[in-house]
């Protein structure tokens, strides 16, 4: 371990360990240390079902109904991977899809009225959509039009907005579209959080619902993929890339302090031995004085018998309460996966609600979507604090990633990459640059 290295990496989160992939693609020299004794850290599937009870200090084991422990690789952190979007794009790039079999997640649903409703996302769908009324899917059909055509660089798509100025309140009052119509367009197309982009520039939920658009073309079901065996396979596809790149890895390594000598990072030191290195990149856990605390998540893992009411059935799907329908200032979310996926025992779903925390009483400000999941043979809840870096890294080196919010997709945390990654090398992240050159003689074997 007593060697010069260009990058130290701390902590085998997905944004750890596709940084890692990329800086070791880039010819520099990796070395990757986590404490635990699995990969993932706190985006970790874990296995068998009797450890997830010890990690939530469930008192007995799983009953004899849940099934043998190890069918069961539960995600601590719920999320989707957009079809169309970013994440897959660099899974693509870098051929670690050739590690990872996934499925479409079967449908995308909205919450109204204390219904669950499917989301329209064709003109075809929201024609025969309940979620609105005649006249009012006319209007979102036309609306529907206006952004799939529209396109920066032609005016003439643009009918007299301007991208950069114009709010997207403005857009759904030149559609006359009503209270509820922009509730599941800006939540569940769009996938806001909160109602701060009503009054921002229209362009970027233009290009939200033009994601969403293109993902669910691609598969037609819903725009959301999920890899079997869990989320937990996604942080291990890009440490192997690493590794082929010659990115060394350490599990079960405690971390005693990061040596920082005139201001900038040095080295880290582990058992008494010191790896030396130019730049490092952590986990908030591993540098808590140069982060801040910004907020708080609520996830309630649930293990259901039955598939969730009122949605056909489905194996797999997502579930959106916008917070305007449970007076709240964010959304709440639901995924649900099954046995469908390798994730539980044969017959068993698991249902992850989670959402930002707003009170002193975080399990009461998600009943909504309890009440959606009835009846629960079992939960796990926890409540995460959220951290962002105050050092951005300019003098130090320390490059520190955000905690994972409560959305349901990977968008944010491969923005979080992209600006970790301008930071450590000063130039725009490039997906070109991920390529991959080598080949892998076993994964290729097994393709």
């Amino acid at each position: 371990m007593n060697e010069e290295y260009d990058v130290i990496v701390l902590g085998t989160g997905l944004t750890e360990c596709i940084l890692s992939g990329i800086m070791s693609v880039k010819g520099k020299k990796v070395l990757h240390m986590d404490r635990n004794s699995y990969y993932g850290a706190e985006s970790a599937s874990i296995t068998p079902l009797e450890d997830l009870y010890k990690r939530f200090d469930l008192p007995g084991k799983p009953s004899e109904s849940m099934g043998k422990g190890r069918d069961w690789n539960v995600d601590l952190i719920p999320k989707f991977l957009m079809a169309n979007g970013q994440l897959v794009r660099m899974l693509l790039i870098t051929k670690v899809t050739q590690y990872l079999d996934f499925k479409v997640i079967e449908g995308s649903f909205v919450y109204k009225g204390g219904k669950i409703h499917k989301v329209p996302s064709t003109e075809t769908e929201a024609l025969s959509s309940s979620l609105m009324g005649l006249f009012e899917k006319r209007r979102f059909q036309k609306f529907l039009q206006f952004i799939s055509n529209f396109d920066e660089s032609n005016p003439k798509t643009m009918d007299d907005v301007d991208p950069q100025k114009t709010p997207m309140r403005n857009i759904f009052l030149k559609f006359k579209l009503g209270q509820e119509v922009m509730d599941f367009t800006g939540h569940s197309l769009a996938l806001y959080r909160t109602d701060d982009y009503l009054d921002e520039p229209c362009i970027e939920t233009i290009n939200r619902i033009k994601l969403y658009s293109e993902s669910l073309a691609r598969y037609g079901k819903s725009p959301y993929l999920y890899p079997l065996y869990g989320l937990g396979e996604l942080p291990q596809g890009f440490a192997r890339l690493s590794a082929i790149y010659g990115g060394t890895y350490m599990l079960n390594k405690p971390i005693d302090e990061i040596v920082v000598e005139d201001g900038k990072v040095v080295g880290v030191k582990s058992e008494g031995e010191i790896a030396r290195c130019k730049q490092l990149i952590c986990d908030p856990s591993y540098a808590m004085d140069r982060a801040t605390k910004v907020g708080q998540v609520i996830r309630v893992i649930c293990i259901l018998s039955h598939p969730v009411a009122n949605t056909g059935d489905v194996n797999s799907c997502q579930i959106i309460i916008p917070q305007n329908q449970v007076q709240r200032k964010h959304d709440i979310y639901v995924c649900m996966i099954s046995s469908a996926h390798n994730v539980a025992a044969q017959g068993k779903y698991i249902a992850i609600i989670s959402t930002t925390v707003e009170t002193n009483d975080p399990e009461k400000e998600i009943k909504p979507a309890l009440d959606l999941l009835q009846p629960i043979e079992q939960k796990f809840v926890s409540i995460s604090e959220q951290y962002a870096p105050t050092d951005m890294g300019a003098d130090s080196q320390i490059f520190i990633s955000r905690t994972y919010d409560a959305t349901t997709h990977f968008e944010t945390t491969c923005d979080d990459i992209q600006d970790i990654y301008k930071r450590m090398t000063g130039s725009d992240f490039d997906f070109a640059e991920m390529e991959r050159k080598k080949q892998d003689t076993f994964g290729d074997a097994c393709d």
